[in-house]
This record gives structure tokens, sequence and C-alpha cells, in this order.
């Protein structure tokens, strides 16, 4: 078992003693993971935290299991939502050197809106050897912003202007919602994520090594997304709302009704957005010894009106049997409008020899749904459970596009024989559905063995067409670039894990095979393209314990990346008349064995993780440029022999003082890029580094502010180099009606210098882009609690869990 995150210091004497249990919800006997659990001397002169010994924090299953010194105690256990319990007077002696909790049942709490409830706030970022879990409603720079806002305000993780997300560095990252695939992240990838309002989101996973028990996709790890849901007995909820500059307005309510067997739950947001964005490229372009320059400016503006909704409900057939049924329903409908101007120059950016003026008005919708249902059996002995669940996903995006284009000549006058008018339609359907079941039984006394099985069937299409006006006014279908492509995707997976623990030593081996069967088809020109093959990834963790509050951690797994639907499909973007992006159909997969060292250590007034990872990457997928003569591009993912990377990572967490409190994570690393089945030239070095560090003051009388700093170091590519970046952010909250309300403010990219700039480099060409996809933006958010109050008393040191 792997230290709780959170865990408390002890006294500095080795443990001779163990205090265990398990922490579960008194109605549903659901476990109520990282529930807190202080002990303390049971003394008439120990008073508050003066008799604090030690304590701990549950894990996901709700257990607890942590050393203590012998003697005479009692325990205090918190957990959000819920009323502290007190335990009876317990002894820790050489003749009973364990004593165990049992089933410890927490009360939900019933308050109503006059009463005030004091309870322990949950850190911003708790810490265990394998994952790291963020609080994301402690971090006051979410509030008014979006998933993808969210995740680029986590240690580790970085978004590029596209939506795309990355973990220390790779942007191979499996996304989840609730630990399973989503209609949320799927159709898009984490470009979907712009669409979630932030404040449907509890909290965030961020797992870099994975067991067997989790999808093998995913060099990088996995970033686990949990929705909002409550379970506590009787009505509650929140409702916030938005308004924000650029324009950002909108709205989100999550509320919850608990009654004896029933548990109604749902969560609704709506926004209104419109982005603006800017971005610019110039580019050289080497021809029979004569370099021709191009000069690209683009600005653009994006209307978004979104909707998300979902809604379920707990049936308890037992205390130990709950069967759960939801819904997710998300639409998009946004409208896209891009002017871009290209410059052609016969030497330096000098003299224009012509300018074309190009404009994109694109409307577009996508409706998604989301269908759950599953069920969880837990048995008499503890940890002894099934799950299962079916999962299906319905997705449709329909994109209507109208293409302008006018150039001039140098004198400024009209060439007509060159002006255009395209317009293109677009369909993409998904549907996917999913069963799981996994099977959890104890063995021994400390350890258990895990087994699951998996299938998925996933279908999708594109219906794309590209038309232009001729001379009659007819529209007519351009050359190859009209198609029907078609995506199945079967994967089938079972795995089985076995861990165990032995004083201060604990392990935990599994392997996981996976069968996927591809098949991509292009109607018009009934081109096939199939792949099938087999795999198997094991995993092995182990722990060592030096003492109570200080471990080591030695983890290896086997993951890999499979060219899914925007990877292979061979259609062209055409919003850029001159850059084209595409998939690639005959992408193969990429294989990665990881491995990683991690230390964790906690300390009176904080905690400090360290790792060391090396991962070795097979068939390296990146996305590789190439320039014609005339300068038109065609961006699309190709195959690299492969990429061996290493690094360092570091996060810690300390309060060096009641009213700040400071979270930092730096990540340094190095990777050797062998590009060379491509061009010599495309076998690279690079060593880069990137920062976070955010600092939380707690002023009193319910206000607080906080600054972060984020810094990402210079780093190549296999064919260029990205620049660094650079940007600030600044929030202030304050409570307001007596306490079940807050209001906050916040300063998104201070000095608006959050821009993404590259250098791309070819043998006849070389390009340098800068762009920024968001501007500085501004939000102010009311956030009011129905029988959520938030306590405004400042937490006591050993509190921060």
């Amino acid at each position: 078992m792997l230290l709780g995150a959170g865990m408390l210091p002890t006294q500095a004497q080795a443990p001779k003693g163990t205090v265990k249990g398990r922490i579960v919800d008194s109605k549903g006997g659901e476990p109520l993971p990282f529930a807190s659990v202080r002990v303390f001397v049971s003394s008439a002169n120990a008073k508050g935290n003066e008799g604090l010994v030690t304590g701990g924090v549950a894990d996901d299953a709700g257990n607890i299991d942590f050393p203590a010194p012998f003697g005479t105690y009692y325990a205090l256990i918190e957990f959000m939502g819920y009323t502290a319990l007190k335990t009876p007077q317990f002894v820790l002696s050489k003749e009973k050197p364990t004593y165990d909790l049992g089933s410890v049942k927490l009360v939900s709490s019933t308050n109503t809106l006059d009463e005030v409830v004091v309870q322990a706030e949950k850190s911003s970022m708790e810490l265990s050897l394998d994952k790291r879990i963020f609080n994301v409603g402690k971090d006051l720079a979410n509030a008014g912003g979006t998933a993808t806002d969210i995740l680029s305000n986590i240690p580790s993780v970085s978004v590029d202007p596209e939506g795309g997300v990355k973990l220390r560095g790779s942007g191979n990252v499996r996304i989840l919602v609730d630990g399973k695939p989503s209609g949320l992240v799927s159709f898009k990838g984490g470009g979907g994520l712009q669409q979630l309002p932030g404040s449907l989101i509890e909290r965030v996973e961020i797992i870099t090594n994975p067991s067997a028990r989790y999808e093998a996709e995913g060099m990088a790890g996995i970033i686990n997304i949990i929705l909002k849901k409550e379970r506590k007995e009787g009505f509650n909820g929140s409702f916030e709302v938005i308004t924000g500059q650029p324009v950002n307005y909108g709205g989100a309510a999550n509320l919850n009704y608990r009654h004896r067997k029933v548990n109604f739950f749902i969560n609704y947001g709506i926004a209104y957005r419109i982005s603006p964005w800017r971005s610019s490229q110039d580019q050289e372009v080497y021809r029979n010894d004569t370099t021709f320059y191009t000069r690209q400016t683009a600005t653009g503006k994006i209307r978004g009106f979104n909707q998300n909704i979902r809604g379920g409900l707990d049936f308890f057939f037992t205390e130990k049997s709950i069967l759960t049924a939801s819904y997710l329903f998300r639409r998009s409908d946004a409208n896209r409008v891009t002017n871009i101007t290209y410059r052609d120059f016969a030497s330096s950016f000098q003299n224009p020899t012509g300018t074309t003026y190009r404009r994109q008005d694109e409307d577009e919708i996508e409706p998604n749904s989301e269908y759950v249902l599953s069920w969880r059996r837990q048995f008499a002995r503890q940890g002894h459970e099934l799950t299962t669940e079916v999962r299906f996903l319905d997705n449709w995006e329909n994109s209507d596009q109208l293409f302008t284009q006018r150039t001039e000549r140098p004198d400024g006058g009209v060439d007509p024989t060159r002006n255009v008018l395209q317009n293109s339609v677009n369909d993409e359907f998904e549907k996917q559905l999913l069963f799981q079941v996994d099977y959890v039984q104890p063995l021994w006394k400390e350890g258990k063995f895990e087994t699951g099985l998996r299938t998925s069937f996933r279908d999708m299409v594109n219906d794309y067409v590209v038309n232009e006006r001729n001379e009659q006014g007819d529209w007519v279908p351009l050359p190859d670039l009209q198609n029907y492509f078609i995506y199945n995707e079967n994967i089938h997976a079972a795995y089985g894990i076995l861990g165990n623990k032995s004083n201060r030593i604990s392990y935990q081996v599994g392997i996981r095979a996976e069968y996927t069967d591809v098949k991509t088809t292009l109607r018009q020109t009934n081109a096939v393209n199939p792949r099938r093959y087999a795999n198997l990834f094991p995993s092995a963790h182990f722990t060592y314990n030096i003492t109570q509050d200080n471990a080591l951690q030695l983890s290896y797994s086997r993951r890999i990346r499979r060219p899914v639907y925007n990877d292979l499909s061979p259609f062209m973007t055409f919003a850029d008349s001159r850059n084209f992006s595409s998939g690639n159909p005959n992408l193969n997969p990429e294989y990665s064995n990881v491995f990683e060292i991690g230390h964790i250590k906690y300390f009176d007034k904080g905690s400090f993780t360290s790792s060391i990872y090396y991962r070795m990457t097979q068939d390296k997928i990146e996305r590789i440029r190439q320039v014609n003569a005339d300068g038109f591009s065609v961006t699309r993912p190709e195959n690299l022999l492969s990429e061996n990377a290493y690094g360092v990572e570091f996060t810690s967490t300390l309060t060096p003082v009641k009213w700040w409190k400071n979270d930092f994570n730096f990540n340094l690393f190095h990777a050797n890029i062998d590009g060379s089945n491509i061009l010599d030239s495309y076998k690279r070095q690079t060593y880069s580094w990137f920062a976070r560090q955010t600092s939380r003051f707690t002023l009193g009388q319910g206000f607080d502010t906080q600054v972060r700093i984020n810094y990402e170091a210079p780093q190549k590519t296999a064919q260029g180099t990205l620049k660094s970046l650079f940007y600030l952010d600044l929030s202030a909250s304050k409570d307001v009606f007596k306490g079940r309300g807050t209001l906050n403010f916040s300063v998104l990219d201070v000095f608006n210098s959050r821009r993404y700039r590259s250098i791309t480099e070819g043998p006849n060409f070389y390009t340098f882009s800068n762009s920024q996809r968001r501007m500085r933006q501004v939000n102010l958010t009311l956030n009011y609690r129905i029988n959520q109050k938030k306590s405004d008393k400042p937490k006591k040191e050993g509190e921060e869990f």
C-alpha cells in the first residue's frame, strides 16, 4: 500500500504500532477517498494540535494504514460535506501493536443555510507516489475558465494553441473523464475540453506511469478529469455566474438530492464566448539559387455558444450494491471568421510583388451524447468488489465554410483572374460502445488480486467536399477534395494485477493484453487499409517506506500510441490556401518503455516529491512539414525511428506561515530524436525545462489572493525549435453573503505574453511562426453554495490535506 496523499509528519522516534481501517459513507457504504484521519494523545493536558501525534489520508478505496508510536489515543476523522467523527479511546502497545478502526461510517452534513460548518479544506494539490491530485476549486485562477484553462494551470501539463495537451513535454497523453473515455474529449481529442466549463470539474488526477489497470494508450501517462457529483443526504448544490473580457458570459449549476436509496445529481453549464486570436508567419523558399519570401498575417474571431448537461441517479439496492445511470449532452455552436493576408516578395520582405487576401467564414454545430450504466457490488470482506459498466457515445459535427479570395497586383489593382470563391461541407459522425468489468479479490493480510475485461467498438465517418464556383456560376467539386472516409476501430483487452505488502515494502505487478483491429476506407477510391495487432503491456510498482513520512518507489510500464481517426484521415484542412494539414493513412503505432524512480517526503510545513524518468520510444509520431517549390506546405504525422528521453521533476508544497502557501513544479529533460529515416538532418538532441510557481495569500475576512508564474524554455524538435514561453496570472477572491458565496476576480496572462513561437526548417525552406490563440483574459465570477458552506476559519498547521 502506498503512502496516503498528504500524510502528516509524526514524532521522530521509530513507529511501533499501526492504525488501520476504512472510511465509508454511512448510508450507501461508498468509500470516502482522501478522508483525513488525525491521531491525538488522549490526555486532558493535550489541547488542539498540541496533542497531535500523527495522521494520514485515505486512499482511493477509503482505506487507511499508517504507523504511530505506542500510547493512548483517540482519532478525529473528517471529510468534506460530512460530520467529523471522534473515535473512542484506544491503546497501542507491545501486546496490541495494531488497532483496527474497522469500517468507520461518516454521516453527511444536513445543515441549514444559516448554520456554519467548520472543516479543513482540501489542499489544491495532494501528492502520492503513483499520482498527483489537484482540487481545482482551490485554485483561484480557475474561476470562470474552461477545462482547457484548468489543465494549463496544473504542474507538468501544458496546452498548445490548438488545445493539444502535453504532459512532461509529450503530447501523447490519454485524457479520461471519471476514469473512462468520454464524448467530452474523444471526438476532437483534448480540443473538445475547450467547451467544458471548469466549474463542472472537481479534481484532476495526473498518473505519469499507469499500471495495467489502465488502458495502455498514452505514452506520457494519463490525465483523469473527475466531474462534480455529491451523495450527501438531502438537497445541496452550487451556482456560478461568469462575466469576462474578451466576452466570456456563462453560468453553471451543480445540484444533488439524496433521499434514502436514491441519489439524484445534475450538472449544467452554459457559456457564450468571443475569442480573438492572431498569428504571423515568415517563410523563405529556396529554388534554383533564388530565395522567395512570403509574409503571412492572420487575425480571427471565434464566437461560441456551448451547453453541457449531465444528470443521473444512484440506486442503492443495499449499502454494498449500487446501480448508477447517467446521461451527458453537450452542444457547441460556433462561428469562426478568419482573415489571412499573403504578401510575396522578390527579396528580403521588401516591395511586395503581389498581395492575396483570403477570408474564411465557418458555421459549426457539434452535438454529443453519452449514456452510462454501471453497477458496483461490494462483498463482506473489505476490498472485495465487482464493478461493471456499459457506455455509449454518439457524436456528430457539421461544418459549413465559405472562402473568398482576391489578389492585388503591386500597383494596387485587382487581378480578376485570380479571384476565388469556394465552399466546404464537412459532416463527421462517431459512435462508440464500451463494455468493462473489474474484479478485486483480497489475498493474505495486505494483498489483493485485480482482474478485468474491456472491449470497445468505435465507428467514425467523415463526408467531405470542397467546391469552387466556375465562370458560369456553377459549384464544381475540386479534384482530390471530395471523399467519404470510414474509420472502424475494435479494441479488446484483459488485465491482471497482483499486489502485496510486507513490512516496509509493497509491490504491485501486472500485465495487460490488448488486441487492436483498425480499418480505414476511402469510399471514392475504395482504398482500404486494415491494421490488426496484439500486444502485451507489463507494469510493475515497488514501494519502500523508509519512515512513515518518507518513501521511495520504482515503477515500469509499457505504453502505446495508436494512430487514431485524426492521425489517419487524409483530408486536408482548407482554411489556409497555402498551408495544409492532414493525417497519414500509413502511420504505424508508437511504443514506449517508461521507467521512473520517485521519492516523497512530508515535513511540518509541506511536502516534497521528486522523480527521475526515462522513456524509450520506437516509431515516434511527429508532425513533419514539407514545402513545395511554390511555397505551399503540407504538414502531416510521420513515424520517426525513435526518441529516447530522460528527465527529473520536482514538486513541492510549502506553507511557511499560515497565511502564505507555495506550490512549485520544475521539470528538466533531455531527448534524443532520430528522424533520419525521413532526412538525415532530422536527428536532433535537445535540453529543455519548464517551471511553475504559485503563491496564495490568505489575508483574513475571507479574502485571498494568488500569483502564478509560468515559464517554458526553448526546445528543439526534429525540424526546428520551439521558442520560450512566459506568462503571469493574478487572482483574488472574497467570501460574500455570510460565507455562502465567493466572488473571484482574475487576470490571466497579465502581460499578454503567451505567444507560441517556432522555427521549422527543411532542405528548401525556413519558416518562423508566431501565434497567440488566447489573448489576455479578465474574468469576474460569483459562486453561491447551498448546504456546501465554505469555511472561512483559517486552517491550523497540520490541517492541510
